[in-house]
């Protein structure tokens, strides 16, 4: 019999509807914070283009596949996902936000924060998209003080520059639609999308290490129909990009140049491929069957490099450019980070390299992880789906994980100052409220005493 997940087990389910691949991956943390793989389900991705749902009847089918096969492989009874977004619909802005404060002689609190970020769903974006993240960048106190942390610090008026990442609706509403009519077919009362999250941003933080974040990096994940760019610097995540290019491209590129279908093309790129021409030997050559009762076909290996490397050169400038156009790409210590199914192609960081004349490394699940029933899961293919578990028990905004756990302590001491609260309640009330100011004062002065005057 499976076991149903209650929220105290603090189990996470990521599911990745990816173009060539639907996952589905169980994780919770165990005593040291790192997270241990408990299982994970996968089926083809057959309704998928470009990271967008294009037939919701064979989505479906795969995310029953992949849930099933979950469930059977570790017993849970699984209620709710984590799902990733990606597609050529995604759209960022920057946009700016302001609010004054009642008394500004009292210190900036979690709740200010929380409520800048919240008038910013009230900005005009284009008809027929929606709001998927928030992220606070630089906040501004009464026109002068620059700070990445303003609570804890006194003033009037709070502002900060937001990026803001949108999606289509219908894009969303189709991968809802799937989620649920994929839960009815199971024959589950319950099965809810979680959260939403941009895929390049759930991949972050599976590859990522914070001392890359806060240096500056650029993480390129390269999937099957998209390329999705994440760019960090001081542990903020400051651009986001999806290219509507991946491996499948290059799969289409193999058939249509060498004349294979496209499971030999795939086959072929897998087993041989390679993203340096030069690095392959001239005269080697591969013999494949095409079609029954025709002569094998010869394809040299050097051609099917030429190839790959054409398309990649292609996808890797069109990253580079969005590098560029971020502004940051001049302040990236910690380079570039490759990920996803197409990062595996030999040869590919080192063509990186060569086009960006920046420092590359191939990123692998492996930073956050503990031990875990599937060692095949450190595998960069699985990065976005081990990220999306991840995201059920953080966020990707570091600053966000701190202020949750003010908000935890703050509560704590609040119920237990209410037993000293008698006929001079609102006195000592007052007092307990003063003592928590300085105790969030402190909590932020401790990190930054360098950067912040609390005079």
């Amino acid at each position: 019999m499976s076991t149903p997940i209650q929220d105290n087990d603090k189990i996470e389910v990521g599911l990745d509807i990816g173009t060539t691949k639907i996952c589905a991956i169980a994780g919770k943390r165990n005593e040291y914070g790192k997270l241990e793989i408990m299982g994970m389900g996968k089926a083809v991705s057959d309704g998928v283009t470009r990271g967008m749902v294009t037939n919701i009847d064979k989505t479906v089918e795969s995310i029953k596949q992949a849930i099933k096969q979950l469930e059977d492989n570790t017993g849970l009874d699984v209620g709710e996902v984590n799902i990733g977004i990606a597609g050529q619909h995604i759209r960022s802005s920057k946009h700016q936000g302001m609010i004054m404060r009642p008394n500004p002689q009292e210190v900036i609190t979690v709740q200010d924060v929380y409520r800048l970020t919240e008038e910013m769903n009230k900005i005009v974006i284009p008809p027929g998209s929606n709001i998927i993240h928030i992220m606070p960048q630089m906040y501004t106190i009464d026109y002068e003080q620059t700070t990445n942390e303003p609570v804890g610090m006194v003033g009037a008026r709070l502002e900060a520059e937001f990026h803001i990442i949108t999606s289509q609706t219908s894009a969303i509403n189709n991968i809802k639609h799937c989620v649920k009519k994929a839960g009815a077919e199971l024959g589950k009362k319950e099965f809810n999308l979680k959260q939403l999250i941009l895929e390049p941003v759930a991949s972050s933080m599976a590859v990522l290490t914070n001392e890359e974040k806060e240096a500056g990096v650029a993480l390129i994940d390269i999937g099957g129909g998209t390329t999705d760019i994440a760019i960090f610097q001081d542990n903020i995540i400051r651009h986001t990009a999806v290219i509507p290019f991946g491996g499948n491209i290059i799969t289409q590129d193999i058939k249509q140049g060498c004349g294979l279908l496209h499971h030999q093309a795939e086959k072929l790129k897998t087993q041989f491929g390679c993203a340096l021409a030069n690095e392959t030997p001239a005269n080697h050559v591969i013999a494949i069957q095409t079609l029954a009762g025709r002569e094998p076909k010869e394809i040299s290996i050097r051609t099917l490099a030429q190839i790959i490397q054409s398309r990649m050169d292609e996808i890797i400038q069109l990253a580079y450019a969005e590098l560029k156009t971020s502004g940051y790409y001049k302040n990236l210590s910690g380079g570039i980070v490759i990920t996803g199914g197409g990062a595996m192609l030999k040869y590919v960081k080192q063509l990186f390299e060569y086009n960006t004349a920046m420092d590359t490394r191939l990123g692998i699940p492996h930073e956050h992880l503990g031990k875990s029933k599937i060692e095949d899961i450190k595998n960069p293919v699985y990065s976005t789906c081990i990220g999306l578990v991840l995201a059920g028990f953080q966020s990707y905004d570091m600053r966000d994980n701190k202020y949750e756990e003010l908000k935890s302590k703050s509560k704590t001491g609040i119920d237990a100052s209410q037993k000293a609260i008698g006929k001079d309640g609102d006195v000592n009330n007052a007092m307990f409220l003063k003592n928590l100011n300085e105790k969030i004062k402190n909590f932020f002065l401790e990190d930054n005493n360098d950067k912040y005057d609390y005079q």
